[in-house]
């Protein structure tokens, strides 16, 4: 089962924070790409890229003009496509539910007003809580909800920087020599 998280809506000098944070917790918890819409940035994509390159993947990113066409050829394709928003089913009843499914997922985060057609066209419109709150937050629940906690413990392939636990300090874990070592999480 593939799951891509679509942010609509991305404005270029607006939301290239959140944006890109959208994008981190959709790598970090375990999707496997992410679709931008709204504005065109390179900048936004780039980084997200760098990211996965630097950190490890797979994780794809690209751009989608129109999110409208992306998300009917997707349901076309079989794909369930989950809206979050404050205005669904309760994200424990619809959780469950959507584990069950072993169809091919897109996760819809917005930035700026949804347009109301999402609502119909979503086969999911799933609450993460029933209060104003972050589409960063939304997503970071949702993926943890659905993957149950495992992609906390995800080990990422092809990494160049990894973070090595500890109690105290801070260190990260370099590759050099990527010809030999990527890949192998050694």
């Amino acid at each position: 089962m593939k799951l891509t998280v679509l942010r609509l809506g991305h404005r270029v000098g607006r939301d290239i924070r959140i944006t890109t944070h959208v994008g981190l917790v959709a790598r970090a918890l375990g999707a496997d790409e992410i679709v931008l819409s709204g504005q065109y940035d390179k900048g936004i994509i780039n980084t997200l890229t760098d990211v996965a390159e630097r950190w490890g993947g797979p994780f794809r990113v690209h751009y989608e003009r129109n999110w409208l066409s992306f998300l009917k050829r997707k349901k076309e394709e079989g794909c369930e496509v989950i809206h979050l928003t404050v205005y669904g089913l309760p994200i424990g009843d619809a959780v469950r539910a959507l584990r069950r499914s072993k169809r091919d997922k897109v996760v819809v985060v917005g930035s700026e007003r949804v347009p109301s057609i999402l609502y119909g066209l979503a086969d999911w419109n799933v609450a993460v809580g029933s209060q104003p709150h972050s589409e960063v937050g939304a997503l970071a629940v949702f993926l943890d909800r659905f993957f149950k906690g495992g992609e906390l413990s995800k080990e990422f392939h092809g990494w160049m920087l990894k973070v090595v636990p500890q109690k105290r300090g801070k260190r990260v874990m370099k590759i050099t020599e990527t010809a030999s070592c990527r890949g192998s999480g050694k």
